[in-house]
């Protein structure tokens, strides 16, 4: 008998360590469940029952890869991997909460069906972009390694993944690092409609034939025996291995899609005696391990048994709309003090570096990486400068990858660590962007509180420093205010540089700093020395006239118009975007009753304009007001290289004088 519908054949979890024996006619029970319960999603949407169904049927013979993982092992999957999910110990009763989208299910029912996650197995919450897990993988296998552990990832993607740029520079940076992770492409033929035959780097050479294992996927026995050579590889430190798994797609794409309306029946038809199910009962058979009575009845059982399981997922709670908010951020408890000696002249980039030898030396876990940060560079602006000989084992060089830095970054934070990673500049981001939206920011909220990021991205920030040009100066705090679940600071004083560091590497989520390049070699005389949580602005200076609101190098621009004396001017300096310190300015405006807010990133959908619709929008603030507010701030140019470029693009003190003279008339 097969066991009930509250467990499945894969092996347990608790078990998974000591019973690791692979049984053919186990296993074939547990290709039968899952093709099962893609059977019963099938049955259950067109009932109108349900709203999204992704099968991996054909892919079910890569579920023996389970047999070869311990409990302390990582899965990074894809969609098409029910089997093997059931086979690490995933019940099929979750598969089917995840199917109705309940609140129980794993990811709160946030996410499609297919993906996966669990924390208790060590199955990292799938994302849509396929091969978006290839990069945290690395992460969390580097992670393994730096931790003196032997350990493995198992990697999946589909083959038409195998052309994104993520999937080579995970590739890459597996065999620079001799990464223990397994990196499996699942060659299905097809990319939806597209067949990728023509498209693939194994076809066209890309990737030399030594450099990967092919093997027939279909074949229970022939991926048991490639896996166990690669999972032995990884633990004795010998580097990753690529596998390339041929199978088939025996289904459309999605409930979305008609693979009849691309494929001739023929091809359909042949696939069906390549069913890997249909070759390993056959095979059974064939030597009287099974036969064809038991065969039936199993069938047959394990139909119930997946009816059970999605009719009683059916009956459990949905989610309720009020928890739509939770698990956007985790909590930021108050913290010691930065360990930055106050009454004293000093940089932001000072400061900056005092508060990572301070937390590298606290905190072994902690993890530096970007390009060009070790010594005796330390950095294109000297923020690592003498850590990384002091602290060689946790002070790293990366490659000129920025999708590389922010996917391990993932990994590495998913993993336990703390990883605190370096962008050259803020400008080049958008070779990680994929991994900034697609990862680091939903991991949270997406696998319901299961999984967390905690990371630190840091990157120097802004203009106003002539030479820099298009790719030297651009500020885009805005591009990451938009994107929920991460948290975004601009200091503009080295205690406040310290106090948001300290507070961002003990935090549980991700945490963006962008340090001003303006300001941020200029001596200043330090203040109060505190931890600084995120959502907290500062009022550097006191009015009754005009809120002045800005961050970054417009604070200096702030500081001069108030000196002016054009009026009594309070200054707010807002130090995190996100959260932002709403309250700060709606109390300065009630006692105002004028609002300016000045920043150097573009006019439109700047963050100036979310903090004025803000105050605006809300009766009970937008009566204080005497004058419309008025917005200082970029046009929506680029910066060229000739500082007559730069600075006829940027805001100036006449403008935010004129802004005052507005608002006071």
């Amino acid at each position: 008998m097969l066991p009930d519908s509250t467990t499945n054949p894969g092996i347990a979890m608790s078990t998974i360590s000591e019973n690791r024996a692979y049984s053919k006619l186990d296993f074939l029970r547990l290709m039968l469940l899952s093709r099962e319960g893609d059977r019963r999603e099938g049955i259950l949407l067109r009932q109108s029952k349900g709203w999204f169904q992704v099968s991996g049927m054909g892919h079910e013979a890569l579920g023996v890869l389970a047999y070869l993982l311990r409990e302390d092992d990582y899965i990074f999957p894809y969609y098409r991997d029910r089997a093997l999910m059931l086979a690490r110990g995933l019940p099929n009763y979750d598969l089917a909460l995840a199917y109705f989208a309940k609140r129980e299910s794993s990811s709160g029912g946030r996410q499609m069906p297919g993906h996966y996650s669990s924390r208790e197995h060590n199955v990292f919450s799938v994302c849509t972009p396929t091969g978006g897990g290839l990069l945290p993988a690395c992460g969390t296998a580097w992670t393994m390694k730096l931790a003196g552990k032997d350990s493995v990832c198992l990697a999946t993607i589909g083959d038409a993944a195998s052309r994104q740029g993520e999937f080579f520079e995970a590739v890459a940076f597996a065999i620079q690092e001799k990464l223990p992770v397994i990196i499996l492409v699942e060659d299905n033929k097809y990319g939806i409609s597209t067949p990728t035959e023509k498209f693939l780097p194994f076809h066209l050479g890309m990737i030399d034939e030594s450099a990967y294992v092919k093997v027939d996927a279909r074949y229970p026995d022939k991926m048991y025996e490639v896996g166990k050579a690669a999972v032995e590889r990884a633990r004795r430190g010998d580097g990753p291995t690529l596998i390339w798994g041929d199978l088939d797609r025996l289904s459309s794409h999605t409930s979305s899609d008609d693979h009849r309306v691309y494929r001739q029946l023929d091809e359909i038809d042949a696939m069906s005696l390549r069913d890997p199910i249909r070759l390993l009962a056959e095979e059974l058979i064939a030597t009287g391990e099974l036969d064809e009575a038991t065969w039936k009845r199993l069938q047959e059982e394990t139909a119930q048994i997946v009816d059970q399981d999605y009719l009683r997922a059916e009956t459990e709670a949905d989610p309720r709309p009020e928890d739509v908010l939770l698990e956007n951020f985790g909590d930021d408890p108050a913290r010691e003090a930065p360990p930055l000696a106050g009454d004293q002249r000093m940089t932001m980039v000072s400061a900056i570096n005092q508060t990572f030898r301070k937390a590298l030396e606290n905190d072994p876990t902690v993890v530096f990486f970007g390009e060009d940060i070790e010594d005796p560079k330390g950095g294109v602006f000297g923020l690592t400068k003498g850590l990384s000989e002091n602290f060689p084992n946790q002070v790293f060089n990366s490659p000129l990858a920025e999708a590389t830095i922010m996917g391990v970054a993932v990994g590495m934070g998913a993993y336990g660590y703390k990883p605190v990673f370096e962008l050259q500049f803020v400008d080049f981001f958008a070779p990680g962007w994929n991994q900034i939206t697609a990862n680091m920011s939903t991991l949270r909220w997406r696998s319901f509180g299961g999984w967390k990021c905690p990371c630190v991205i840091y990157a120097p920030y802004g203009a106003y420093l002539p030479g820099g040009s298009l790719w030297h100066s651009q500020s885009n705090e805005a591009y990451l205010a938009h994107t929920p679940g991460i948290k975004v600071a601009i200091p503009s004083t080295p205690e406040d540089a310290a106090g948001l560091f300290w507070t961002a590497i003990q935090g549980d989520d991700p945490h963006f700093i962008l340090i001003p390049k303006h300001i941020f070699r200029k001596q200043m005389q330090v203040g109060t020395v505190e931890a600084i949580p995120f959502g907290k602005a500062k009022i550097v200076r006191e009015g009754a006239d005009v809120t002045l609101v800005t961050w970054g190098n417009c604070l200096e621009l702030a500081q001069e118009a108030a000196d002016s004396g054009i009026a009594d001017i309070e200054i707010i300096d807002l130090r995190s975007i996100v959260p932002c310190d709403y309250e700060a300015i709606a109390n300065s405006v009630e006692k105002t009753g004028r609002l300016v807010v000045v920043h150097e990133d573009n006019r439109t959908a700047g963050f100036g304009q979310t903090v004025v619709t803000e105050i605006l929008s809300r009766p009970e603030w937008f009566n204080h007001f005497l004058s419309p507010p008025q917005l200082v701030a970029r046009e929506d140019v680029h910066i060229g290289y000739n500082p007559i470029y730069e600075y006829a693009a940027l805001p100036d003190i006449n403008q935010v004088l004129d802004a005052i003279r507005v608002v006071m008339e």
